[in-house]
């Protein structure tokens, strides 16, 4: 799943942008509301943590403004402020949800959770392939109803492949997906993470998922 951090205090994006990583979901980041904005705008997202106190575009501006162009992404505002009328203000302009911080990561954690199951009650969580099922909210992953193991990267490179099952995915679109833009692009990661995804998703089983389409990229298809 792909999140949107909207946050200008560096210390505290870079925080919950590697936690959310740790966690399995692939994070981009904006230090200011117009960057924001053109994010929400041009990619898909399952969750937005917006941070009220933003130059240029305030978060309780930008939240109003995705709302009224019907963008119902789930929105998670945190602000330091914790005034009642602040809460309220950013609710009242779409947001699904309110954090003060400081905030105990754990609860953090908890409230996209909250968020995901949420949104996941209109658009399914869990994606299949043949006989292999990954769960989006518990990022578990089996294959035949064997539980299988994989790290956050992993399931990324997965859960993108399996979001575009019968469609060519490029090692430049796996790339911009689970990685971050000062990623070197000519070396050969991707590579090791599909013959990881390999071994432990096709290499115990006779029917094989995931097939390379030489000079193009990888496909998953039963």
């Amino acid at each position: 799943m792909r999140i949107l951090v909207v946050e200008d205090e560096v210390k505290i994006a870079r925080f919950v942008q590697r936690g959310l990583k740790e966690e399995g979901y692939t994070v981009d980041v904006a230090f200011d509301g117009q960057h924001g904005y053109e994010y929400a705008t041009t990619e898909t997202y399952d969750a937005i943590i917006l941070d009220i106190m933003l130059p240029g575009i305030d978060g309780v501006t930008l939240c109003s403004k995705l709302r009224e162009e019907k963008n119902d992404t789930p929105i998670l505002m945190l602000t330091a402020r914790d005034a009642v009328q602040d809460k309220v203000r950013g609710l009242d302009a779409g947001a699904d949800d309110y954090l003060t911080k400081p905030f105990a990561f754990e609860e953090f954690l908890a409230r996209i959770r909250a968020l995901l199951r949420k949104k996941g009650e209109n658009i399914t969580s869990t994606l299949q392939v043949g006989d292999l099922v990954m769960d989006l909210l518990t990022h578990r992953v089996s294959r035949a109803g064997k539980s299988i193991e994989l790290t956050a990267k992993e399931f990324i490179v997965l859960e993108y492949l399996m979001r575009n099952v019968g469609k060519v995915v490029t090692r430049t679109m796996l790339a911009e997906h689970g990685w971050d833009i000062n990623f070197d692009s000519f070396t050969n990661v991707i590579d090791v993470y599909i013959n990881y995804l390999r071994n432990k998703i096709d290499k115990p089983f006779k029917n094989k998922l995931i097939h390379t389409i030489r000079g193009r990229g990888y496909i998953i298809r039963e």
